[in-house]
């Protein structure tokens, strides 16, 4: 395993990670990968749409309730037939990814630091 290149602390506070919990999710037919579409709630920032690449650990109903962690600074990315408004956060190994939660609940569109 490599580690990329170091970056700044000023790099890494321009990368804007908040807490959200997943409203909705449906199988995305349309993607090239297999993934779900998902809605997640950031509490005062809103609801932003997302798609991941989860399917391998987890069907859409298991994943709703679920608070993740995600990119919200990224600008919208078209992806298939949806803007991808977030980067859901999660751990890779190989073509299967577990996403990083958090142990105990809070409020929707804390920020991580």
């Amino acid at each position: 395993m490599d580690i990329k290149e170091l970056i700044s602390w000023n790099d890494f506070e321009k990368i804007d990670m908040r807490v959200g919990t997943i409203i909705g999710a449906e199988v995305f037919e349309e993607a090239r990968k297999p993934a779900y579409k998902l809605l997640i709630d950031f509490g005062a920032l809103g609801t932003r749409k997302s798609s991941a690449q989860i399917t391998k650990r987890y069907v859409p109903e298991e994943v709703v309730g679920k608070q993740v962690i995600a990119v919200v600074n990224f600008p919208a990315k078209q992806i298939a037939n949806i803007k991808s408004e977030c980067l859901v956060l999660g751990a890779v190994n190989a073509d299967e990814v577990t996403l990083l939660t958090i142990d105990k609940s809070v409020d929707n569109g804390l920020k991580i630091g």
